[in-house]
C-alpha cells in the first residue's frame, strides 16, 4: 500500500519519478490564465485566516459544501471564519475522489508543512497553525507567488478596466513576477443582457468614443484594444455557451444593433448574428497584434435562477453544455483563415466528449507560422482532475502532438493554487513514463524530459511571446 500523498504521490513508475524530480518540478509556472485580483497583488495583501485564502472566492469548494447540505451561511454568509473552515473539514473529509481532496492537501503540505489528513477532529489544530503561517510576513500575496516559483501571471479584465493595478506594479518595479492583462470582451458582446445598455455606457466612458453604431463600438474596442497592448497584454479570453457561427451582411448587424439601442427585443437568431460578426472583428484583431485567442465553451450558466439572484454570477451554478457544435466552431476558424487573419488559438471545451473532435480541429488549421498555432487547452474546470487530464492528454496524443502541448493554467481566484501545476505534472509524468514502461515509446530520458519541460514551462513562452 502506498503512503498517502507521499513524495512519489502519482507517480507510478521509475521512469515517471525521473521524469518529475529531474525535469518537471524544478520548472517555473506561467499561469497564464488565472482569475485573481490584481489589486490584491499590488497592494500585496496579507490574509488574517486560511478561510480567507481558501474560501473567500472558490465556488468549486462552495459546490461542495452544498452537496454535503451545509447552510450557506457558512459558505457564503457570514458565519465567522472558524465555522466556515470547520464546515469545510466536515466536507472535505468526504470528498474521497474528487481532485479538491488531493489539491487541498498538497497545498496543506507546500504551504503549510501540513502532512496529515484535514479532518473534523484536527481541525482547529490545522486552522490555528494555518494561520499563525500565514502572518508571516513572507506570507504576503507576493510572497506566495515567489514561493511557488511563477515568473508570470495574465488576470483577466474587462475592456473597461483602467489596468491600474497593473501600472502600479510596473511603476514600483518592485515585484519580479510579471502581471500582465488579458482581454475578457463577454460583456461588449453578449448584447442579450439586460443591462447590456448600462455596460455600452461604461466602455464610452472608458474609450472616449460615443457608441451610436455596431461601427463605433468597434472603434471603442479598437481604444481599449490598444490600450491593452500598450500595458502588455498578448492574450484574449472569450467565455461562451458555444462558438456560433451565423454570418450576416455587415448593413445587417447595423440593423440589429440600432434596434438593441433602441431597447427593442431582438431575436435569438439576430443575437448569434451580432456574436458572430463580433467575434469575427476581434479574431482579426487579434491577429493582426499577434495575440493569442482563448475560446472557453460548453458551458451553461447561472442555472439555479434564486441562487443566482441572490448570489450573483460565479458562485458555483453552472453545468455542462451538451449541445456546442463542432461544425460551427471550424467555420468560424475557417472564416478568419480565408482571409489569413486566423489568429494563434486555444480550444477549452467544458464537454470531455469534445475532445476528440476538439483534436481532429487542431489538424485543420495547423500552418507552418508556428508549431502547434491551434491548441487544445488543458483539461478544464469540471475536468481538471486525474481523469480528466488522463483523458485530454491521451486524445491530444492520440491525434495531434503532445509535445508541442502548451500545459497547464490555474483559471483560479486563490493564491494557493499553483500546487495544480504540481499536480499536473506528476499526471503528465506519469503518463509518459507509462508509455515507456509498456515499450510503447523510447527511454530516451533526455529527449523525454525536454519535452516534459517544454510542456511544462517553454512552450508556453513560446507560445504567447512572452
Amino acid at each position: 500500500m502506498n503512503v498517502f500523498m507521499d513524495e512519489n504521490f502519482l507517480l507510478t513508475t521509475k521512469t515517471a519519478e525521473r521524469l518529475y524530480y529531474d525535469y518537471a518540478a524544478k520548472m517555473p509556472i506561467m499561469d497564464y490564465h488565472c482569475h485573481i485580483n490584481p489589486k490584491e497583488i499590488a497592494l500585496n495583501f496579507q490574509f488574517n485566516t486560511i478561510t480567507q485564502i481558501w474560501l473567500g472566492s472558490d465556488h468549486y469548494k462552495w459546490r461542495l459544501m452544498r452537496s454535503n447540505g451545509i447552510d450557506e451561511r457558512y459558505i457564503t454568509g457570514d458565519a465567522p471564519d472558524w465555522e466556515k473552515f470547520k464546515q469545510w473539514a466536515v466536507t472535505l473529509q468526504k470528498a474521497i475522489g474528487n481532485p479538491l481532496y488531493h489539491w487541498s492537501h498538497l497545498e496543506l503540505q507546500r504551504y503549510f508543512g501540513i502532512h496529515q489528513p484535514l479532518t473534523a477532529k484536527n481541525a482547529d489544530k490545522i486552522f490555528n497553525h494555518c494561520n499563525e503561517i500565514l502572518a508571516l510576513p513572507e506570507m504576503c500575496v507576493q510572497g506566495l507567488i515567489k514561493k511557488s516559483n511563477v515568473t508570470l501571471i495574465c488576470t483577466t479584465d474587462d475592456p473597461v478596466d483602467s489596468l491600474e493595478w497593473h501600472k502600479q506594479l510596473v511603476t514600483e518595479q518592485k515585484f519580479e513576477t510579471k502581471v500582465l492583462p488579458a482581454w475578457r470582451p463577454d460583456k461588449a458582446m453578449n448584447i442579450e443582457n439586460a443591462d447590456y445598455l448600462k455596460y455600452l455606457s461604461t466602455l464610452e466612458e472608458a474609450s472616449g468614443k460615443t457608441i451610436s453604431s455596431f461601427a463605433d463600438l468597434k472603434q471603442a474596442l479598437l481604444i481599449r484594444m490598444d490600450y491593452f497592448n500598450l500595458m502588455g497584454c498578448k492574450v484574449s479570453d472569450h467565455g461562451l455557451n458555444f462558438v456560433c457561427y451565423y454570418p450576416a451582411e455587415e448593413e445587417e448587424i447595423e440593423r440589429i444593433f440600432s434596434k438593441r439601442l433602441s431597447q427593442k427585443e431582438i431575436s435569438h437568431l439576430e443575437e448569434l448574428q451580432f456574436k458572430t460578426a463580433f467575434l469575427l472583428f476581434v479574431g482579426r484583431q487579434y491577429h493582426k497584434r499577434n495575440w493569442v485567442m482563448q475560446l472557453h465553451y460548453g458551458t451553461k450558466r447561472n442555472n439555479n435562477s434564486l441562487c443566482y439572484q441572490k448570489l450573483g454570477p460565479d458562485t458555483g451554478f453552472d453545468c455542462i453544455l451538451t449541445e456546442a457544435s463542432s461544425a460551427q466552431l471550424t467555420d468560424f476558424l475557417d472564416a478568419l483563415n480565408q482571409t489569413d487573419e486566423l489568429p494563434k488559438t486555444i480550444l477549452y471545451s467544458l464537454n470531455p466528449s469534445d475532445n476528440a473532435a476538439i483534436g481532429t480541429i487542431l489538424g485543420c488549421f495547423q500552418d507552418s507560422s508556428i508549431a502547434g498555432k491551434i491548441q487544445q487547452g488543458s483539461a478544464w474546470w469540471f475536468n481538471d482532475h486525474k481523469i480528466g487530464m488522463l483523458e485530454q492528454m491521451t486524445s491530444l496524443s492520440n491525434l495531434g502532438l503532445l509535445a508541442n502541448f502548451v500545459g497547464m493554467l490555474t483559471d483560479s481566484r486563490s493564491f494557493l493554487s499553483y500546487t495544480r501545476h504540481e499536480y499536473f505534472r506528476r499526471i503528465l509524468c506519469d503518463f509518459i513514463g507509462c508509455l515507456v514502461e509498456n515499450g510503447e515509446y523510447p527511454n530516451d530520458i533526455d529527449f523525454l524530459g525536454n519535452i516534459v519541460q517544454d510542456i511544462s514551462y517553454y512552450n508556453c513562452k513560446n507560445y504567447f511571446g512572452f
